[in-house]
């Protein structure tokens, strides 16, 4: 595998950052506890008050609780059995590997950018930009040209196109519910918005994520070699933030909040993107191997 100290020594680094992250998000505990305040825009706020995530309202700090016991957990181990697989100049691993790391990337971007600053900073911008090289050091390694031909089911691959574009679009159709309604009544600013600057996670998943979905959906429908390199990443990473959001939702139901319907959404399509990961991982043909 070209490059593979370099991807090993990356992947090592981004391990051991992210164990660290996530490990304080989850047991740091410092602070007096949920207090109010009222935002610029006169919103009462409901502030955490406590731990890594003090300064943030107290429902999205469970929530990035929640993701970092996915990270640390599930992530992380992933990781590595990712980087072992891949070693051995296994196709199956690169997929997989290239996957995982853009879960850490979109996760990373997400804390560095929607985080209230805290002395995790360094730490996060780390693990964006860590995260972003590996994982195109391993995309400059699959041959786009050559990886349509390693699919036995073409079928599968269009399946799973399909599976995107969908599932990107129920997820846009739920955001624009929360942008659109206040830009129509007047009061512009989404109840969501609390005393954040912006919307983060839905502007970046309505410019950039879901129209990469988007994209690479038709392109598997298509049957585009790009579709063919990207749809089996993208379901992997999927799979992942699915898991990390179902996460979110069982913590936030332990504190009470009003989780129906999303309990039993969220779980289905992360559980139909388990398995067209699995299927798609499967489906290569055997005995292939990445380009030493």
């Amino acid at each position: 595998m070209k490059n593979k100290k370099l991807i090993t020594v990356l992947v090592i680094l981004i391990v051991l950052a992210a164990s660290i992250a996530s490990s304080i998000g989850i047991f740091s505990n410092e602070g007096a506890g949920e207090y109010e305040h009222e935002s610029i825009r006169g919103q009462k706020v409901m502030i955490y008050g406590k731990g890594l995530y003090q300064h943030m309202s107290a429902d999205v700090a469970i929530q990035g609780i929640a993701q970092d016991y996915v990270t640390l957990f599930v992530g992380v181990p992933l990781l590595l059995i990712s980087l072992f697989i891949a070693r051995k100049n296994s196709l199956r691993g690169l997929f997989f590997l290239s996957g995982t790391l853009g879960y850490f990337l979109v996760t990373y971007l997400f804390y560095l950018a929607m985080g209230m600053y805290n002395w995790m900073f360094l730490v996060y911008a780390f693990l964006l930009g860590s995260s972003f090289f590996a994982f195109m050091l391993i995309i400059l390694l699959l041959d786009s040209d050559k990886v349509k031909t390693i699919f036995r089911s073409e079928m599968l691959v269009r399946n799973a196109g399909i599976f995107l574009i969908i599932n990107g679009a129920l997820v846009a159709l739920l955001w624009l519910s929360i942008v659109v309604p206040p830009l129509f009544n007047g009061t512009i600013y989404p109840q969501q918005l609390q005393h954040y600057t912006t919307l983060i996670v839905q502007g970046l998943d309505l410019g950039l994520l879901l129209p990469m979905a988007f994209v690479i959906g038709f392109l598997a429908i298509s049957k585009n070699s790009f579709g063919y390199l990207f749809t089996p990443i993208y379901m992997i990473f999927l799979s992942l933030l699915m898991t990390a959001l179902v996460s979110k939702i069982l913590f936030m139901a332990n504190e009470g909040q009003n989780v129906i319907p999303i309990i039993f959404i969220m779980p289905a399509i992360a559980f139909v993107s388990i398995t067209f990961s699995v299927l798609l991982l499967k489906d290569l043909t055997n005995g292939i191997k990445a380009e030493k």
